[in-house]
């Protein structure tokens, strides 16, 4: 995933998720990185994932995604956890 010290900002996360969207890969992507090891990295994970909802509705919005939220869904899903899970074997 993309290292969070890179990331610590909304305008760097727009930046790696369209550059993995334009790509065709935003589905596979493991998500960022953090240092669990800290209570307040937590939070992190959640401005995250408001990021990457808001770039996906608005690709929805723009006709780029279809609107179907069952695969919305799981795409969120997967690329929030289910992918990271898979990857490292969890």
């Amino acid at each position: 995933g993309s290292a969070w010290w890179f990331l610590d900002q909304k305008d760097g996360m727009v930046k790696q998720l369209n550059t993995l969207s334009n790509m065709g890969l935003l589905s596979r992507f493991v998500g960022m990185i953090t240092d669990s090891r800290s209570f307040l990295s937590y939070p992190r994970h959640e401005y995250f994932r408001r990021v990457l909802c808001n770039l996906i509705g608005n690709d929805v919005e723009n006709g780029e995604l279809p609107g179907d939220m069952k695969w919305l869904g799981q795409t969120v899903q997967d690329i929030s956890y289910y992918n990271a899970k898979t990857y490292f074997n969890f």
